[in-house]
């Protein structure tokens, strides 16, 4: 299996751009009005007005990026268009369904099926579908038709009015835009203040406050599979049953929570350092600076002279760096994770780290092209139970399973639409996580609500490295036989 390619890493981090809604509203924005008045681009006069006009918009647009609107907010993105209705009456209808379709085009023909097609082999009829997911898809990204359209909307019916105005000599009343745009600045803090009210809570304090420093291992090894976006409901639907075996024989936690956003690099992120975006500094997909901004468990393992890998896509590198060993996602979507454990084997045997992450993502990009509600995405886990069988059987057969812990989770579920994840809609929030191995309880099932960022300092614990610097998870104890006497966070 090919590494991603130094382009496939910058391709990625590209189309993050269009990918996530922030980036995506103002590149829509632009792009489409350039369009539509590209006649007006030949006349200097004309494009300078057109210049002119766009700093007028550029307040809306920042609030527009810093104010996510997802899950039932959306909802209330027509007040601020229908004020501009009832204040200046003055639309370009042609402006208006020249966007609408041109979104269309991008999120359904060239998202949906082209891109889809070329990178993961999804059907060219895969638009036949698509366009429902986008109507239907709840979370920030640019996939999200009933957030996207009223943003793209009153943005673009703003610019063609100053465009208007300017290119006409009329005046400007700048008084009357200053109300409007403080409006919809209150409007969008008293939304948010108010009613985006179910971000996870953070745990106070740091795991060393609460739990001793590990001094001996319990574990010679540890090993994480993540099911990228395997929504914890359909799990238990679909036929999986050497995953159920190690379920029912190991620890299972029923209330795993993941944290938010709940994005595949944040997610990454907070459980192998332990904490969250607000100290890690990875708040999206799009990493506008590569890097987190604290120890993760790889550098808590390198103290005590073991080594950690992590077997991903190219979006972590953006946050593990050199600690990531990355596969190329330009793949079809049947053998990308079949593909991925023959590689997991090799590393594996070359060089037998201590811990060993890898992560599948086929079932998570079933949810996104097909959508998470169809027997595509309940197959996709079952190929992923049987994959896995096959790695622990291999590894069992090498002789590395003696005294190995075995984790089983999702960094995220997915939603209904394109299996959109970030805003914790529902089927993201709760994820699927098990332990199994020799130290680990057998046939227990931990109910207390817990969080993802306890994944770091168990590692820890296990592997007898100290915790991560800025971890805040706790140790899950619950499910370790060996434990020391140590007082409860």
């Amino acid at each position: 299996m090919k590494s991603a390619s130094k382009f496939e890493k910058v391709a990625a981090r590209c189309w993050n751009l269009l990918n996530e809604g922030k980036p995506f509203t103002p590149i829509f924005v632009v792009g489409t009005m350039l369009l539509f008045h590209i006649n007006s681009l030949t006349d200097w006069v004309s494009a300078f007005a057109l210049f002119q006009s766009f700093l007028y918009v550029i307040p809306v647009l920042v609030l527009y990026f810093l104010f996510d609107f997802p899950l039932f907010l959306r909802n209330y993105l027509w007040i601020p268009f229908v004020v501009y209705l009832i204040i200046w009456n003055d639309t370009n209808i042609g402006l208006l369904f020249f966007s609408i379709g041109l979104y269309f085009f991008f999120t359904v023909f060239f998202w949906g099926t082209l891109y889809y097609h070329l990178r993961i082999g999804t059907s060219w009829l895969n638009f036949t579908r698509f366009w429902k997911l986008v109507l239907k898809n709840s979370d920030s990204t640019s996939g999200n038709a009933q957030e996207q359209i009223p943003k793209f909307l009153l943005l673009l019916t703003l610019w063609e009015f100053f465009f208007g105005k300017i290119t006409s000599g009329d005046p400007v009343n700048l008084l009357l835009y200053f109300i409007f745009f403080i409006f919809v600045l209150v409007f969008a803090y008293i939304l948010h203040r108010n009613l985006f009210d179910w971000k996870p809570k953070m745990y106070n304090g740091y795991t060393r406050d609460y739990f001793p420093q590990p001094e001996n291992s319990i574990s010679d090894r540890a090993i994480v599979i993540v099911i990228d976006g395997m929504r914890k409901e359909r799990f238990y639907e679909a036929d999986t049953p050497f995953l159920d075996y190690l379920k029912d024989n190991g620890t299972e936690y029923t209330n795993m929570e993941t944290v938010y956003p709940a994005r595949t690099v944040v997610c990454f992120s907070s459980m192998f350092t332990g904490t969250y975006p607000l100290e890690h500094g990875i708040h999206s997909n799009m990493v506008w600076k590569l890097g987190i901004n604290v120890e993760s468990i790889f550098d808590s393992l390198r103290k005590v002279g073991k080594k950690g890998r992590l077997f991903g896509c190219a979006h972590l590198v953006d946050s593990m760096g050199s600690d990531v060993e990355t596969f190329t996602a330009v793949m079809h979507n049947d053998k990308v994770d079949s593909t991925i454990m023959e590689r997991a084997k090799k590393i594996m045997k070359e060089q037998d780290p201590d811990l060993f992450i890898v992560q599948m993502i086929a079932t998570d990009q079933t949810g996104h092209s097909r959508g998470v509600l169809y027997d595509e995405y309940l197959q996709k886990i079952n190929e992923a139970d049987s994959l896995v069988k096959d790695f622990v059987d291999w590894l069992t057969a090498e002789g590395k399973m003696d005294n190995t812990t075995l984790f089983i989770c999702a960094d995220h579920g997915q939603a209904d639409g394109i299996g959109g994840h970030g805003h914790l809609d529902e089927g993201e929030r709760f994820v699927p996580f098990f332990i199994h191995g020799p130290n680990i309880a057998k046939g227990k099932k931990v109910e207390e609500k817990q969080s993802l960022v306890s994944l770091a300092p168990t590692l820890a614990h296990l592997l007898g490295a100290p915790f991560p610097s800025h971890s805040r998870g706790k140790v899950l104890l619950d499910a370790i036989e060996q434990k020391d006497e140590i007082r409860n966070g």
